[in-house]
């Protein structure tokens, strides 16, 4: 669960709102800019900046301060307020902002399906503020004129899946979240970030269990009720629950697996495999069409718009992506995440224009690496071609690049079941701060926990032993609890 601390502004300085009401505004002497830089310093990896006079006027009126704090701090930045056209949706979202955070703009059907289009559903976020369980607008002033559960039907249906979720009535009052409505929303398969009343450990630990994506603090950070440093290390990397993640290699439309990328056996049909390892415990799945590149053509967008339509769990595609377009296709057809590989070393600078125009959360390298002389080389095109570009130093430039995720297969280990390479894991996890999938070689439910506690993988990927049905995941889930290791059961 990320852990966002929220910098509200009124006429450029840091304030607090009282159960949305701006006749009960708390400021505080704090720059916005100062703000932002001593949360950084306490270990946040992101926020989120409220322009609460554009919410109130309905454009934005700071750009300039929340311009430099995005500036200043160089962290992934949600930015809310006064964001109701396309026009100011592009601009922040051009400029570099992670996210942007829709309101009573999420009525016009047609720019939220635009944004989508062309940045990716992960980088738009609804906010849904409930007041004695009406959806409120235009700064929490005005009452949508709809429940809650007709509401999230509707941006549902328009291809929203990030919510801002606050109870307005808890908002600023240190009294704590609205449990009972955060389970509601969370099950209704939205990723869900929740504001509102947020003052200890234990409450967020509790909207943890619960599945929230995401928690803002905002008045427990300022007035000191909260330890800052304590949260976000607890909440860091290395306490994130362990991800189990199926891969579907896909030739001709089909799941196909062999060993070192040869001899290919075909598994079966790549839909109705995603739906069963939804349905039975994967945290995620990774497609690759790992033909695409050799054969010079484009991943197959029909076959990812079916896998995203019977799934709920987070979807990363790869194969073929070489621009741009690529990745803006493929998130439009679904994908949460898209993986490079070939295109990744063949032109470093696409990944930067990836991170930069659809967020870094959406892009995963994938890093093909055989031995070589004690250390490591990167392959590519499906690990045909040696590039003698050492891997750990690669992994390093990804992530100076804008990299969300490093996916680390060892040419070395695929396909054969003598277990990962946890050294070549090791050494990336230890160098980089963004989370490494351990892939290739999985062949015993003691070859996970090694890549997890030995190569200190954030995620273990794995294709025969699943496939074959050697290892359930549920089953393994349940060994790795065994041994300690956070899983999401």
């Amino acid at each position: 669960m990320k852990i966002i601390p929220a910098i509200d502004i009124i006429a450029g300085r840091c304030v607090r709102l009282t159960q949305g009401d701006y006749g009960r505004v708390k400021r505080y002497a704090v720059d916005p800019v100062v703000a932002a830089l001593q949360f950084r310093e306490s270990g946040a990896s992101c926020l989120q900046v409220i322009d609460l006079d554009g919410a109130k006027f309905g454009y934005p009126k700071n750009e300039k301060i929340i311009k430099k704090i995005f500036q200043a701090t160089g962290l992934p930045i949600t930015v809310g307020g006064g964001i109701r056209d396309l026009k100011t949706a592009k601009q922040f979202l051009d400029s570099g902002f992670y996210r942007v955070i829709l309101s009573t703009a999420v009525f016009k059907k047609n720019l939220v399906k635009n944004l989508i289009a062309n940045y990716g559903a992960e980088r738009i976020v609804v906010a849904v503020d409930v007041k004695d369980g009406q959806v409120m607008t235009r700064g929490w002033r005005q009452a949508a004129g709809m429940s809650i559960d007709q509401y999230l039907k509707l941006i549902k249906a328009v291809g929203i899946n990030q919510i801002l979720l606050t109870d307005v009535v808890r908002d600023g009052t240190l009294s704590g979240p609205n449990f009972v409505l955060a389970s509601k929303v969370i099950k209704n398969n939205f990723k869900v970030t929740v504001a509102g009343g947020i003052t200890t450990l234990a409450q967020l630990r509790r909207l943890n269990r619960l599945g929230a994506d995401g928690a803002v603090i905002g008045k427990a950070a300022y007035e000191g009720q909260i330890d800052l440093v304590s949260v976000f290390k607890y909440f860091s990397r290395d306490n994130l629950a362990k991800r189990i993640i199926p891969c579907l290699d896909i030739k001709d439309g089909l799941v196909v697996k062999g060993k070192r990328f040869q001899e290919l056996a075909v598994i079966g049909d790549a839909v109705e495999l995603a739906k069963s390892y939804s349905q039975n415990g994967a945290d995620e799945l990774v497609f690759l069409d790992i033909a695409a590149t050799i054969e010079k053509r484009k991943t197959l967008i029909t076959l990812v718009q079916k896998i995203a339509k019977n799934i709920n769990i987070p979807f990363t595609v790869g194969g073929g992506i070489n621009s741009l377009a690529d990745v803006k296709k493929l998130l439009a057809a679904g994908a949460d995440k898209v993986s490079l590989g070939s295109a990744a070393v063949r032109n470093p600078n696409l990944v930067k224009q990836i991170a930069r125009r659809f967020g870094s959360q959406c892009l995963v390298i994938s890093l093909d690496a055989k031995r070589y002389r004690g250390g490591w080389r990167v392959f590519i095109d499906s690990g045909r071609k040696p590039t003698g570009i050492d891997a750990v130093g690669f992994a390093r430039l990804m992530e100076k690049n804008g990299a969300g995720e490093l996916l680390v297969n060892s040419l070395d280990r695929d396909g054969t079941k003598r277990g990962f390479d946890v050294e070549l894991l090791k050494i990336i996890a230890e160098t980089v701060k963004i989370p490494v999938i351990a892939s290739s070689g999985a062949g015993s439910k003691q070859d996970f926990l090694q890549a997890i506690t030995l190569g200190k993988a954030d995620a273990v990927l794995a294709a025969s032993v699943f496939h074959y049905g050697q290892i359930g995941i549920k089953e393994l889930k349940k060994y790795l609890k065994s041994k300690n290791i956070n899983v999401r059961i």
